[in-house]
């Protein structure tokens, strides 16, 4: 069987595709990378040009960018279940929160100013209506995708949990609910649990 191998760091969207491999079950290798220099060796360059965590990969495949880590784990990996039958919302909405969602909150974060007359050049076109988007989304049914639990909801849940934990979105019911849903999977919390020990470690060494 072709091995995993996830490439990190516990300070990163590392974290989302960590909650992710630990959804499929599968056993993978760790690399922890510092950020700087680590990540800009000839070696791993070849891996992920940007220099960036994460990147998984899975034999001879690569993959990067936390949304396609997330649809191929559960592509390849069908017996975990995380692909829905209703393939549109899941991959609206999984991408949705890695492309649009994210640029929003994280121009606001910034301070990035977009003129009004300007929104039409930006894919999530205001921060409010990328937010209002999505509060609509994760009120409609339990999940993102539907009735169950899906790769999408990695993806959305995380960007979720963090704007919550650390103030970029607003603090409303339907997130609150959602991220609520989603806090106590057992992979979730072992991911986390992971991730936050690797950073304590981090901090005492």
């Amino acid at each position: 069987m072709d091995r995993l191998t996830l490439y990190t760091n516990p300070r990163s969207r590392g974290r989302i595709a960590r909650w992710m491999l630990e959804e499929v079950g599968q056993p993978y290798d760790l690399v922890t990378m510092d950020y700087g220099p680590e990540m800009h060796t000839s070696d791993y360059l070849a891996l992920n040009p940007m220099g960036k965590v994460p990147t998984v990969t899975h034999g001879s495949r690569v993959i990067t960018e936390t949304a396609a880590i997330c649809a191929y784990l559960a592509d390849a990996f069908p017996e975990a279940g995380l692909v829905p039958e209703n393939r549109a919302s899941y991959y609206r909405w999984l991408f949705f929160a890695a492309g649009p969602f994210e640029a929003a909150v994280i121009d606001r974060a910034l301070g990035v100013q977009i003129p009004p007359e300007r929104t039409v050049m930006v894919g999530y076109g205001d921060f409010d209506r990328a937010v209002a988007t999505l509060e609509h989304a994760v009120s409609d049914t339990p999940f993102i995708a539907g009735e169950r639990f899906s790769a999408a909801d990695v993806q959305v849940g995380s960007q979720i949990g963090w704007g919550l934990q650390f103030g970029t979105i607003p603090d409303r019911p339907a997130f609150r609910a959602y991220w609520e849903r989603l806090a106590d999977r057992p992979a979730r919390v072992r991911a986390a649990a992971m991730d936050d020990a690797l950073m304590a470690g981090a901090s005492h060494g």
